[in-house]
């Protein structure tokens, strides 16, 4: 596609598109559901995937949506969970952590790991899974894991500052991984233990 003599790739410009408006539109409210982890599950998940499945004409395992490598992949996931678990079982307890994640607590701890779930799905397909894979073919993937990571620490804000101020050091670690074992998979399991550990820990700290 050439538009005043510059020629982009349609898709890349989609993707960067939609990996801009859609976290946006999370930001502004604009809900379907009374629980926001079903809004994110449609905005990061369910519309990219129509989009590749309609749209692209491809399969979703193009964008990660696949086992991969699933021996590296497990290992990543053991190694990250652990040392993640060391990290947190500090920062977790720091008092801008107690307030945020205990707050948000109010269905109990599993309540919260089944939203987080659902919500985090959308956000790995959408950054580690189409963001990353679709960058990856025209900047090769260690442009493309840092770029990815991008969007994904701005949608971080609003959280605790040493939280969001991590997140481009994650999201790129979330990158790799992905990119390492060809799958999405893991680094949302990694994401949901971080989710569910970094709860557990504020709660018991309150």
């Amino acid at each position: 596609m050439t538009f005043v003599g510059i020629k982009f790739d349609p898709k890349v410009t989609l993707v960067v598109i939609l990996g801009t408006i859609l976290p946006l539109l999370d930001l502004y409210d604009h809900t379907l559901f009374t629980v926001k982890a079903y809004d994110r599950f449609l905005l990061y998940f369910v519309i990219p995937a129509g989009i590749i499945v309609v749209l692209f004409r491809e399969p979703l395992a193009t964008y990660g949506f696949r086992w991969g490598n699933w021996k590296e992949g497990f290992a990543w996931t053991v190694a990250a969970c652990t040392g993640m678990a060391v990290v947190l079982a500090l920062i977790a307890r720091r008092p801008e952590m107690v307030d945020y994640y205990g707050a948000r607590s109010e269905d109990g701890l599993w309540g919260a790991v089944w939203q987080s779930s659902v919500d985090l799905f959308g956000w790995e397909f959408l950054w580690r899974g189409l963001m990353l894979f679709t960058l990856a073919r025209v900047t090769g993937p260690g442009v493309a894991i840092w770029l990815q990571a991008v969007p994904f620490a701005f949608a971080h804000l609003g959280k605790p500052e040493i939280e969001t101020l991590s997140c481009i050091f994650g999201g790129a670690g979330f990158g790799l991984i992905a990119w390492r074992s060809q799958s999405f998979f893991y680094p949302f399991l990694i994401h949901v233990f971080i989710a569910g550990f970094t709860r557990w820990v504020a709660m018991a700290g309150g």
